[in-house]
C-alpha cells in the first residue's frame, strides 16, 4: 500500500495530496516507464525517484475526459491498470496493487470533479482523507482566482479597452504563451498578452531557425492615449490593433496573429459508473425532441371556422315535394274528343264498332328474274276469341289517328276499304 506523505518542498511546489510509484506510457511512448508521481493541485508531477527535487514531466488534469480500469493481463498479477483519457491523448498507468488503483481513482476524481466519489470501494478513513483534499483544493482554486484577477485600473480590467483588443490577445503568462505557440504552430506565431506588472502589454513571437524554435518577447507600454513598442527605436501606436499591424508590416508578414480555434462537442456526454463492474464510462445523452413552436394568436375580429359550426346536431328540414305539372298533349285532347264522339254515337247505335287497323305500306315490286324464293303473304293476326268487346259504359277506343270531326271519319273509312281491295288483288296475283 502506498502511504500518503506530507508535501515536501520540491522546487517550491505546494504540498502533494497523494503520491506513489506509477508506470506511465504516453500516446507517443512505446514502453512503460516508472516514475515517482505526486498529485499536486490538479496536476500530476513525475519524478525519477522519491528523493528528487525537480520533476521530469507533468500532466495537467484540466483536459480530463475519463478514467477507467484496464483489465488486461500483466506480469505482476497484483498490479492494477488504469486508462486515463485526456484531450491530448490516452495514457496507460500501472500501480502496484488494486487497493492503490482505487485510491488513485478517488483522489483524481475528487480533484477533477470537486466531489468525493461514492462508487468506489474505500474505507471510512480513506473517504475522510478525500474530504480533506476536497476542502484544500477548493481553497487553492479560490486563492488562484483572486490572484489571477487584475488590479483595479489595469488594462485587463478596463471594459472600454477590452472591446478594442485584437483577436490574438490571450490572458496568459509568459510561459503559457510559449507553450501555446509551441503546441499550436498552425494557429499563428504572434500573441498579444498582458504584461507582468499588470499595467502594460507584451507581444510573444515564435519562429523556426535551422529546425529549432526561437521565442522572443516585446514590451508594449502606455504613452498617453496610445501605446509605445519599447525597442531600440521606440514605435508609437494609437491602439493595440495598430501594434499588431506594425509587427506584421515590419516583418514582411512573416508573423501571423495567433488565433486559437477552440473545438466544441457536437453532442452532450457524461461519465457514468457501472453498478456491476464499478468502471466509469463516457455515456452519450439521449436525443431530446424539440417542442413544436406555439401557434400564433388568433385575430379577435376573424372567427375561427370551427366556431361557426353548430354544437348540436339538428335534423335537416324536409324538402317539399314538387307539385305535379299539368302536361297538355295533343293526343290526349284528340283522344278525349274522340271518346266523346264515340259515346254519342254509341248512344245512337248500340252495336259495337270493330277496331280500326293502322294503314300498311304498299308492297314493293321486285324483279321476278332475281327472285329465288317466292315471297310469302303477310300473316294477319286475328283477335283472340277470349277477348270480350268493351262495354259501352267503361271502354273507350283510342284511335291511332286523331279524329277531329265527322268528315275525317268518312275519309278514313274510305281509305281502309281501298286498302282492303288492293290487298285482295295482291293475293290473287301472287296465287
Amino acid at each position: 500500500m502506498q502511504k500518503q506523505r506530507p508535501g515536501r518542498g520540491k522546487s517550491a511546489l505546494p504540498p502533494s495530496y497523494y503520491e506513489g510509484f506509477i508506470e506511465k506510457k504516453g500516446p507517443k511512448e512505446k514502453e512503460h516507464k516508472r516514475y515517482w508521481t505526486s498529485l499536486i493541485g490538479d496536476t500530476l508531477f513525475f519524478f525519477n525517484n522519491s528523493r528528487d527535487t525537480t520533476y521530469v514531466e507533468k500532466l495537467c488534469l484540466s483536459g480530463f475526459l475519463s478514467l477507467t480500469d484496464d483489465n488486461s493481463r500483466d506480469k505482476n498479477l497484483e498490479a492494477g491498470r488504469l486508462t486515463l483519457k485526456m484531450r491530448d491523448g490516452e495514457f496507460r498507468l500501472t500501480v502496484p496493487s488494486l487497493e492503490a488503483r482505487e485510491l488513485w481513482k478517488g483522489f483524481i476524481y475528487t480533484v477533477v470533479k470537486l466531489a468525493v466519489p461514492h462508487s468506489l470501494t474505500l474505507l471510512p478513513g480513506q473517504i475522510h482523507l478525500l474530504q480533506e483534499v476536497l476542502s484544500e483544493e477548493e481553497k487553492r482554486r479560490r486563492k488562484q482566482e483572486e490572484s489571477a484577477a487584475p488590479p483595479a485600473g489595469s488594462p485587463a480590467n478596463c471594459t472600454e479597452q477590452e472591446t478594442d483588443l485584437p483577436s490574438c490577445f490571450n490572458k496568459v503568462s509568459r510561459t503559457e504563451a510559449e507553450s501555446l505557440l509551441e503546441k499550436y504552430p498552425d494557429c499563428g506565431n504572434l500573441l498579444l498578452r498582458p504584461g507582468r506588472d499588470g499595467q502594460s502589454y507584451a507581444v510573444s513571437t515564435r519562429q523556426e531557425l535551422n529546425g529549432s524554435s526561437v521565442m522572443k518577447h516585446y514590451r508594449v507600454g502606455r504613452q498617453g492615449p496610445g501605446y509605445l513598442i519599447e525597442v531600440e527605436n521606440p514605435i508609437s501606436c494609437s491602439s493595440l490593433c495598430d501594434v499588431v499591424s506594425c509587427f506584421i508590416e515590419k516583418t514582411d508578414r512573416t508573423l501571423v496573429p495567433f488565433i486559437l480555434q477552440e473545438d466544441y462537442e457536437h453532442s452532450i456526454s457524461f461519465v457514468q459508473s457501472d453498478r456491476d463492474s464499478g468502471e466509469d464510462t463516457v455515456q452519450r445523452a439521449r436525443a431530446i425532441s424539440t417542442p413544436k413552436p406555439p401557434l400564433p394568436p388568433k385575430k379577435p375580429g376573424i372567427p375561427s371556422p370551427r366556431a361557426s359550426l353548430p354544437t348540436l346536431y339538428t335534423e335537416p328540414e324536409p324538402i317539399p315535394e314538387p307539385e305535379p305539372e299539368e302536361n297538355f298533349y295533343l293526343n290526349d285532347y284528340c283522344n278525349a274528343q274522340s271518346a266523346e264522339d264515340t259515346v254519342k254515337k254509341g248512344q245512337a247505335d248500340h252495336s259495337p264498332r270493330p277496331p280500326l287497323l293502322p294503314p300498311k305500306p304498299a308492297p314493293t315490286m321486285m324483279n321476278p328474274v332475281n327472285m329465288k324464293t317466292p315471297l310469302k303473304p303477310p300473316v294477319c293476326l286475328k283477335p283472340k276469341p277470349s277477348q270480350r268487346p268493351p262495354s259501352e259504359s267503361t271502354a273507350t277506343v283510342k284511335p291511332l289517328l286523331p279524329q277531329q270531326s265527322q268528315p275525317n271519319e268518312v275519309l278514313l273509312h274510305s281509305v281502309t276499304e281501298e286498302l282492303r281491295e288492293k290487298l285482295l288483288q295482291r293475293r290473287g296475283y301472287l296465287s
